[in-house]
């Protein structure tokens, strides 16, 4: 992790049913879903002027992190998220089972 995003912080706001970053006046967020037992990830967002930080990653191993303490099964409608499963196998168990089909760690 870098200086900068131990900088940074994620935040659930669930108001809004979205993880957020705010950095200079920008937002990036995850949008999600929450049902009974589980989360569905749905879009992440970064502003172009925060691209390339890690952010979106930040936003993924929170929510899924989350959904890990909380005993949530994932839905990883977001293509982001589904592709960080991919390359972070640890979260593959969290994958309800008829979305880990379409996920081959090391993608």
């Amino acid at each position: 992790m870098s200086k900068e995003q131990e900088q940074l912080s994620v935040r659930d706001n669930t108001a809004a049913q979205q993880y957020e970053v705010h950095v200079d006046g920008q937002v990036a967020f995850l949008e999600y879903e929450r049902g009974d037992g589980v989360i569905e990830l749905i879009h992440t967002e970064v502003p172009p002027a925060l691209e390339g930080r890690g952010i979106a990653g930040m936003l993924a191993r929170t929510a899924l992190g989350d959904a890990r303490s909380a005993g949530l099964e994932v839905i990883p409608s977001c293509s982001y998220v589904a592709a960080y499963i991919c390359r972070h196998p640890e979260y593959l168990p969290l994958v309800a089972e008829p979305y880990r089909a379409g996920l081959t760690p090391g993608e």
